[in-house]
């Protein structure tokens, strides 16, 4: 079993930044890919970014350019840096890992863009 943690969640104000981080613990062979997805009220979850574990990176179309993911495998965290934020960036961010191919999914920090 593996548990993730999330942090980093808040209010931030448009063209304001955040950065996500969520740690994995527990019972951990081999970490494969790391993944940021988000649900926002009334619409479907959505990938916002993976990177794999030699650092391969993929981006939603509504967050490149603005969303970084990076990840640190001696620390079995991933992190999310969110820049230029929009009120439609509002959602609920859920951290996803594949340990050894099985998925495992955070409980999700909420991030709240409004002035």
């Amino acid at each position: 079993q593996v548990h993730l943690v999330e942090s980093g969640g808040g209010l931030v104000q448009p063209g304001g930044s955040l950065r996500l981080s969520c740690a994995a613990s527990g019972t951990i062979f081999r970490i494969d890919s790391m993944s940021w997805y988000r649900q926002a009220p009334g619409k479907e979850r959505e990938l916002v970014a993976s990177i794999t574990r030699v650092g391969n990176t993929n981006y939603g179309d509504s967050v490149k350019g603005r969303f970084t993911i990076s990840r640190d495998n001696a620390k079995n965290t991933v992190y999310l840096q969110m820049n230029t934020l929009k009120s439609e960036d509002t959602a609920v961010y859920l951290c996803t890992v594949r340990n050894r191919g099985v998925p495992f999914w955070g409980q999700g920090t909420q991030v709240t863009v409004s002035s």
